[in-house]
């Protein structure tokens, strides 16, 4: 079987930053805000807190879509300081919200949901 990985974009990443800050604020989570890329050389993903918020910047030239949408989603479980099912739940529906399962496909064994 061979496996496409489909190249992240700028425009893609924008459109799925409000599908996700939509889907968040319906969970009554606390929404990031996005930008790419990371200040910190190196970074996939960085975030920052700001007073009640957060930001989560994201590097999205050179890396798969699926990359990409898993450090945004993360980065939104991390700003809420989501753990265990909480987590899992999140991740599922914001995955669900930005129409692409396989970022929770990705999701580390032991925060996949059975």
């Amino acid at each position: 079987m061979i496996v496409v990985m489909e190249p992240a974009t700028t425009v893609r990443f924008a459109t799925t930053a409000r599908a996700l800050a939509q889907a968040a604020r319906a969970r009554g989570l606390i929404v990031p805000g996005f930008r790419s890329p990371p200040r910190v050389n190196g970074a996939d993903r960085t975030l920052r807190r700001r007073g009640a918020g957060a930001s989560v910047a994201v590097r999205v030239r050179g890396r798969p879509w699926a990359d990409v949408l898993t450090d945004m989603i993360e980065g939104v479980v991390v700003a809420n300081g989501l753990t265990g099912q909480d987590a899992d739940a999140a991740r599922v529906a914001l995955s669900g919200a930005a129409g692409d399962e396989l970022a929770a496909r990705r999701a580390p064994p032991s925060s996949r949901v059975a």
